[in-house]
């Protein structure tokens, strides 16, 4: 008995096979592809906000810095200077206890001009921060401060430590900006618009670096470097996103 195929058959059962992976695979990727549906009928806006307030601290920091031959005699000496910066509290109605103490370092001072870098002293140095809500005291102590032996780097910062209020007033001015841009965009299209269906809100303060004030020896001591002056506003910033329904 003879049997015979029949070839051409082969090819075409292959083409068959072929077109139904292609076809599962398209079927596969489609079921795979995400679905977007974006939301209709609303407005998106960002908008940011500002508000000045006046400071209500005052940040003075400046550094205790003793050096002597030994550490002993430099530890004496930074004593005696911080014994100094005591009295000038307590003489302008202050509690020495409001000074805080950031950093306190005592460390030998080598000669480097030299090969084998021999120690030629000690440095006892200490970090001081004071902070005041009675801006009427800076100017004194500022001046009494600084006719402090032994001290330096002396800085004056105002600063705003009470920001709550301060924020409340810039998310308000962000989101009305936001409001009135989401109206205009809504009245160019003919729309009218609704309510608040989504809002965001980032809020920053900007921060006012500290400018040391170098110590100048002078025959007639000058006003304080403060006197008359008012000090700089913290700005505080609000940015917001928000989406409103159109009807």
């Amino acid at each position: 008995m003879n049997i015979k195929f029949r070839t051409n058959l082969i090819p075409q059962a292959l083409a068959a096979i072929a077109l139904c992976l292609l076809a599962s695979g398209y079927a596969l990727a489609q079921a795979e592809r995400p679905t977007v549906n974006p939301q209709t009928d609303t407005v998106y806006v960002s908008a940011e906000g500002k508000f000045e307030a006046a400071p209500d601290t005052a940040v003075i920091q400046f550094n205790i810095d003793a050096q002597q031959p030994t550490s002993a005699d430099a530890y004496a000496r930074a004593s005696a200077a911080a014994e100094r910066m005591r009295k000038v509290l307590r003489d302008n109605g202050l509690d020495p206890k409001q000074a805080e103490l950031s950093a306190y370092a005592i460390q030998p001072m080598y000669d480097y001009r030299t090969p084998k870098h021999p120690i030629i002293g000690y440095q006892v140095a200490t970090s001081v921060t004071l902070k005041l809500t009675d801006f009427a005291k800076v100017g004194p102590l500022v001046e009494a401060l600084s006719n402090i032996d032994d001290t330096s780097n002396q800085s004056l910062n105002y600063v705003l430590e009470n920001t709550e209020a301060a924020k409340q007033k810039a998310i308000e001015d962000a989101f009305q900006k936001a409001k009135a841009s989401a109206q205009t965009i809504a009245r160019a299209g003919a729309r009218v618009l609704g309510d608040l269906s989504y809002a965001s809100v980032d809020t920053f303060e900007q921060q006012v670096q500290p400018v040391p004030m170098r110590r100048i020896a002078m025959a007639a001591p000058p006003p304080p470097p403060t006197a008359e002056f008012s000090p700089q506003k913290s700005t505080v910033t609000a940015h917001v996103n928000v989406i409103f329904m159109l009807k």
